[in-house]
Parts: C-alpha cells; structure tokens; sequence
C-alpha cells in the first residue's frame, strides 16, 4: 500500500489498483454544502414546521427515481415511459409479503431487489429489438397493463383500494420523530443513488454509453457491446426504481396500484427529469424539491384545481426554460465540477 498527497489529491495504491481522491475546494466545496442544505431542512422543519416533512421525503423520493432513470436513458439511447412499473413491482412484492407472510422491511428489500431484478432482465431486450416510437409505446403500457391487472385479479392486488396493513418502515411511537427518520432515510437512499450513477458518469464505462447515446452503429464499431451495456443500463436502473418502491409500500403502511401506475405519476417523474434540466444528475434534486414543493403550494391554495394549474405551470417552464432550472444555475457557474447527462435523440 502507498499512499500519494499531491497538490490537488491523495492517491492510494494498493497492488495494481490506484484510488483517487480530489482534495481542491472546488472538487469538494459545493457538492459538501449542497448535501449539508439537504441534511438540515428536515432538522429545521422538524423543529418549526414539522407538516412538510412529507413534502420533503416526497421530494427525495421523486430524485431517487430519477436519478436513476437518467443513467437508463443515456444508457440505452431511449426513453423510457414507465419507469412506474418497476415502482409498482417493487412496491406489490412487498406488501404482499409483508402482508401474507409477516415479513419486516429488511426482508422485503431483498424481495424488491429480486422482483425488480427479474423484470428488468425479462424486459431489456426491449432496447435491443425495439426502437423509436416502439420503444416509447411499449413502455408506456407495461404500467398501464399491470394497472388493469390489479382490477381484475383483486382478491391479489384488492384494486383501487390497495393492500394495507403493511408493516411500518419505523415506529418509535411519535408520528412526528418516525416522519423525520423516514425523511432521512429517502434522503440516505436519494444520495446513494446520486453517488453510484456519479461514479458511474465518471469512468471509462460512461464514455462507452455516451458512444451507444451518440450513434450506435458507430459505437458497435468501435468495440463498445452495445448489447451488454443496453441490458445492463437498463436493468441495474430498474432494480434502483423497484427499491422506491419497496420504500413507497412500507413507509405509507398501504400501496395501490393506481396511485403509482398511471400517467400522471409518469408525467411529474419525467418533469423531474425535464425541469431540472433535462435529465442532470444534480438537476434531478432540484426538480424533485420544485415538484413537490409547487404541488403542496397549489394543493393549499387551490384545492380541486391545482392538478390543472400544476401541469399548465410545468407546460410553461418546459417551453420558457429549455435547460431547466438547474440549466439557470449552470450557466452562471459553467466551471463547476458537477456531473451531467446529455441525452441526444
């Protein structure tokens, strides 16, 4: 083992293997304190105004999915449309499980993982065969289908009314003390995946999805599997959602299909994506606190009408602000050391 302090970062060298860690501020700085911000909003809303650490856990939980989404649509080169199949897959697997067999949430997770797992395999192939609109349409009914098959078979999914009676994800007797364990633990798990698709986006495997993103063909001929990367680009990201699931499922102690299943709850996960920037790993935390903060806001103030207005809403700053939010922020920091997705088709 050898250990390196050079001007701008430590080097570790253990046999062949070389670790890298930046120590300038301006690697650390910003991405520090935008994880501190994070860490004391549930504090001071705990204390003040305890009420919107559901909004807050929302938020996180919104990221964690699409985090993840992102490194699956520049993996793949396409969109995905359902990204709230593996969502309900992940979240039924657990319930049904909690519910029938009287398993707690740790045992669950790894059902969710298996579940999720099983799926993304069976429906990678998708990226291979299908393209285009064909892809786009495929996907958007898988959830669509797995929606009316949790009506028809309702002694399983018990329909429109949902399973209940799902063991809770904490329970330390004060609804307000579980709120703010829960909101850590959607943050915990929003950060993680921040890290891993990071890390991801910054070695050598990123440049091979950039290439199958580009132009396939042209990958393929450079050496790049596009089979394998499509497969695992696909899957790995699928088991990520179906775990937000699993979390969705043991947190509200109930889950039901046509909560997580329709369109509308695809459409603000892609405007997560699209207003924070067109699918930036960092813009996807601001768009999931913009999104779910906007709902809140319009819910209290308008009631009834506020689905109609959030849309209309998110119509516009889709047309005004092409880069998203976060593009607003880049643009006057264009120098900072912040990881990007770059969708191209």
């Amino acid at each position: 083992m050898e250990l390196e302090v050079k001007r701008e970062k430590l080097v570790l060298r253990l046999g062949k293997q070389k670790y890298e860690w930046h120590i300038e501020p301006r690697y650390w700085r910003n991405p520090l304190t935008y994880v501190g911000i994070l860490v004391i909003l549930p504090v001071l809303a705990y204390f003040f105004y305890p009420t919107i650490l559901p909004t807050l856990i929302d938020a996180n939980l919104l990221a964690a999915i699409a985090i993840p989404l992102g490194w699956m649509t520049l993996g793949t080169g396409r969109m995905n449309f359902g990204p709230q199949f593996y969502i309900g897959a992940g979240g039924y697997a657990a319930a049904l499980c909690s519910i029938h067999l009287g398993w707690g949430p740790a045992i669950t997770l790894i059902v969710a993982i298996a579940v999720g797992l099983f799926f993304g395999l069976l429906m990678s192939p998708l990226t291979i065969v299908a393209g285009g609109l064909y892809y786009t349409l495929l996907t958007l009914l898988f959830p669509l289908v797995f929606l009316e098959i949790t009506f028809i078979y309702t002694d399983i999914f018990k329909g429109d009314v949902g399973l209940f009676g799902i063991a809770p994800m904490v329970n330390v007797g004060s609804f307000t003390v579980n709120q703010l364990l829960i909101c850590f633990m959607a943050l915990f798990i929003m950060l993680i995946y921040m890290f891993i698709v990071d890390k991801i986006l910054r070695s050598k495997f990123a440049t091979a999805l950039a290439a199958i993103n580009d132009d396939e063909e042209v990958a393929e001929a450079m050496g790049v599997n596009v089979r394998k990367m499509k497969i695992i680009s696909f899957t790995i990201p699928a088991v990520m959602i179906a775990i937000i699931g699993w979390f969705y499922s043991h947190y509200y102690g109930t889950f039901s299909g046509i909560t997580y299943l329709p369109l509308s709850f695809m459409l603000k996960i892609l405007m997560v994506n699209m207003i924070g920037g067109r699918v930036q790993i960092y813009g996807n935390v601001v768009g999931g606190y913009f999104i779910a903060f906007l709902e809140l806001i319009l819910i209290q103030l308008l009631g009834d009408y506020s689905p109609v207005v959030f849309y209309i809403i998110l119509l516009i700053l889709l047309l005004t602000l092409p880069e998203g939010l976060f593009g607003l922020y880049r643009k006057r920091h264009y120098r900072e050391y912040l990881p990007t997705l770059h969708v191209r088709r």
